[in-house]
């Protein structure tokens, strides 16, 4: 049994941060920001090399470990890691994942097995293996590093949306059965950042298909030759902004990062809100008829 540091959360001596994906994109931006802040940092990626240009203050306060969350056995050996070195894990974030592009029926079984098993069943691997720590602890905070696409789908990104709409519902659940334990989760769901998701991240479906060309394949076409590079967010005023959410007392079940992720999650919402109204009287006009006596 693991044994913890029993020191104020509020403290940020005492916050020990393991973050998944810290190689590239909001992975190394936030590692960066939570080193810079005085906090100390259990940083993962699947080669240990892509760390080591990753430095901090003191050589106490970070120690890198290679992990690939499909495994899930390297999972439970980075958490043990975690806890000799530091003693405790306060905020873990699960931010390994990749865009995988392509219409729905261009994406291969394959394909689509290996979406899942980095952007959510890697996501439980280290989650299951890091809950121990913070029940026994009384406390922690779980950030769920989503995308505007886990709430909203796209054309030709379909696979990645069902990936990360799974990312939404698991997490919905899991913040309800652990906010009495005294932990926290929070979705993050970012817009548009400056990162490497529509370069060298995204993977794109090898099968192609002339009938989506008009479709997905013209938004891969433009995602790839106008949005790269020039994406509006700055991944490192989203760490500030994480960092802000992990630092308050009631931090948000869901935080989106972007005013674009704002925009499409407010438009989704008042259209489903529309349809709802649409169709309201179909939607109720299936129970069973109730008797006088049923009523009262």
């Amino acid at each position: 049994m693991f044994q913890t540091h029993d020191k104020a959360i509020n403290s940020s001596s005492s916050r020990i941060w393991f973050i998944t994906g810290s190689s590239t994109g909001f992975g190394r931006a936030l590692a960066e920001a939570v080193l810079a802040h005085g906090d100390r940092l259990v940083a993962t990626a699947r080669h240990l090399e892509q760390l080591q240009s990753l430095s901090a203050p003191s050589p106490e306060q970070l120690l890198t470990l290679a992990l690939d969350v499909t495994n899930e056995a390297q999972c439970q050996e980075a958490v043990t890691q975690a806890m000799e070195r530091f003693g405790q894990i306060d905020v873990l974030v699960n931010n390994a994942g990749y865009g995988l592009f392509g219409a729905i029926e261009e994406t291969s079984a394959l394909e689509v097995r290996q979406q899942f098993e980095t952007n959510v069943f890697g996501l439980l691997n280290v989650t299951r293996a890091a809950l121990p720590i913070l029940r026994a602890q009384r406390r922690g905070h779980i950030l769920m590093m989503s995308s505007i696409g886990g709430f909203v789908s796209f054309m030709g990104m379909g696979m990645y949306n069902a990936s990360k709409r799974a990312v939404e519902g698991l997490s919905d659940a899991l913040a309800q059965e652990i906010a009495p334990l005294g932990i926290h989760l929070t979705i993050i769901e970012p817009g548009l950042f400056r990162t490497d998701f529509t370069g060298r991240s995204l993977k794109v479906a090898e099968r192609k298909i002339e009938d989506y060309a008009q479709t997905s394949g013209m938004v891969l076409d433009y995602t790839t030759k106008n949005i790269h590079g020039h994406e509006p967010g700055d991944p490192a005023l989203a760490a500030a902004a994480i960092l802000k959410v992990v630092e308050h007392p009631q931090p948000p079940l869901r935080l989106a990062l972007g005013a674009d992720a704002l925009e499409m999650m407010r438009k989704k919402l008042d259209e489903v809100s529309q349809e709802w109204k649409t169709w309201e009287a179909t939607s109720i006009a299936t129970a069973f008829p109730t008797t006088p006596k049923e009523s009262l």
